[in-house]
Order: structure tokens, then sequence, then C-alpha cells
């Protein structure tokens, strides 16, 4: 459904009616997502840690300033997240053997075991693409990575 139809305003032009487009198409995808992220008791800044430990768990422990440079969200309170995840038991945390300031994070067995359970959440994701073909999301992605710069 066009954006015009959906939101019925009026754009004032092409730049403005893509940036509305944009955020409100963001955040009906951020939606489905989180909804699917509250079955498993997870936020989706909780999940991105994950994601990064579990992605990097074959290199062994990681410091918290490795984990915020990956984060989706740049301003998230990382050092939170984490005492969060390790009340979860999900990640665990440890003192780094040089440097006693750093601590090392590696997510658990239990961390694994819920990622991997959570592929319901991966799977909507890639069913809210569906109205598209693989060319036109890895076109989509080459013009988001452009847009970027």
């Amino acid at each position: 459904m066009k954006i015009d139809d959906e939101i019925k305003v009026r754009f004032r032009n092409d730049y403005h009616r893509v940036i509305i487009n944009l955020t409100y198409s963001v955040n009906q995808l951020n939606y489905q997502f989180l909804q699917q992220l509250k079955k498993h008791k997870l936020t989706d800044q909780q999940y991105n840690i994950l994601m990064v430990l579990s992605s990097f768990n074959y290199t062994g422990p990681v410091s918290i300033g490795f984990i915020r440079e990956r984060m989706l969200d740049k301003n998230s309170d990382v050092s939170r997240i984490v005492d969060r995840l390790v009340e979860k038991e999900l990640i665990s945390r440890k003192e780094n053997a040089t440097d006693r300031r750093q601590k090392d994070l590696q997510i658990t067995e239990k961390g694994i075991a819920l990622i991997s359970e959570m592929g319901d959440c991966e799977m909507v994701t890639d069913n809210l693409f569906q109205n598209l073909t693989l060319e036109e999301v890895r076109q989509l992605n080459q013009l988001l990575d452009k847009l970027r710069g």
C-alpha cells in the first residue's frame, strides 16, 4: 500500500515522502519484531547483544566496548543491559586477567539455547519482506547503504 493512502497526508516533495515512508516502514517492522521478542522476554537491545556475542563466540570473551561498537542502537546503556542478561544467566561476565577494569563477556549455553529456539523471530522478520523479490531486497540493501554514505 502506498504511504499516501496509508497515512493520508500530503507531502511537500518526494524527499519528504521518502523520510516519512522509511520511518513508517521501520516502525511497522520494529513492532512486528518486538512482538516476537516479547515471547522470549527480551528487549531488542538484549537480543542485539546476544546476537553479537553468539556471532563472536568462537573468538572467546569480548569487552563491553566491543559490543558497544556493534550495537544497532549506539545510545544503548550497554552496561545496564549486560547486567540484566547476566541476571538471566544468558551471558557470563568475568574480570579480564590483564586489565581488571575490563570485563570479559561471553554467551552462556543457556543464551545459545535461547538464540537457537528464537528462529521464529527471524522467520517473522524474513516474512515481512515477502512482497519483495530477492533481487529487490538486495537492491534495497544497496540503496540504504548508499543513503548512509
